[in-house]
């Protein structure tokens, strides 16, 4: 196969059953060198937002979280640290826009298969983003992964988180809205991005849910912490 970040050529390890599905993707398309510059999170993290930490009691960010919503605090599973390997495939991705990176970060992923949910929501791109990139870059990882659905879109005019600050992330103002005509969503809802960071983006992606679809229980899924 053909490695998928660095694009050399290498041999999967591949279990006898999976060569007889066709487009498998539980085949690792990623070789051994590549796989080693993402870093997978320990045991020891935030029960609430995955948090790689010393301890097991909810970290900085939760508290903060915490002093907003109470006990309504999010959950958030994620897989990865939010590392070199993982911030250089992020600005080839995101910065410059390589649609042909979406198998890597599908692969990284992957464990998003084994939440049971009603509903999967990914964090729509802003118009301006997704008129620059031509494509919606979160769509692209999961939609090869689980059945979405796309309540929810971004108001224009929004600048990108990782263009800001922490403090800047923090202080960003509402700009989600539920998509005209969207029917009532009931039950587990997972929100899908590819990385926390403070929270920010989640937590106004839950409250815009939460408001129009008071019944949901939501919490959250990214690929990075």
């Amino acid at each position: 196969m053909i490695c998928a970040w660095c694009q050399q050529k290498f041999v999967p390890k591949i279990i006898p059953w999976q060569l007889f599905v066709q487009n498998n993707q539980s085949i690792n398309r990623l070789c051994e060198r590549c796989q080693r510059q993402f870093d997978p999170l320990g045991k020891r993290r935030c029960p609430q937002c995955s948090r790689d930490q010393p301890a097991t009691e909810i970290c900085s960010d939760c508290q903060f979280w915490r002093q907003i919503y109470g006990q309504q605090i999010m959950l958030n599973q994620a897989e990865w640290h939010y590392n070199r390997g993982f911030h250089d495939l992020m600005v080839a991705y995101k910065r410059y826009g390589d649609y042909e990176l979406w198998p890597v970060l599908q692969q990284l992923a992957k464990p998003v298969q084994k939440i049971k949910a009603d509903y999967f929501v990914p964090i729509p791109p802003s118009p301006e983003h997704l008129a620059q990139r031509q494509f919606d870059t979160i769509k692209a990882i999961f939609s090869h992964l689980v059945p979405l659905t796309h309540a929810l879109a971004k108001a224009a005019g929004t600048s990108a988180q990782g263009e800001k600050t922490r403090a800047q992330r923090l202080q960003t103002a509402q700009s989600f809205f539920i998509k005209e005509d969207q029917p009532a969503l009931r039950g587990k809802v997972v929100l899908l991005d590819d990385i926390y960071t403070t929270g920010r983006t989640l937590y106004h992606a839950r409250d815009a849910l939460q408001t129009a679809f008071p019944d949901c229980q939501i919490s959250s899924f990214t690929i990075a912490r």
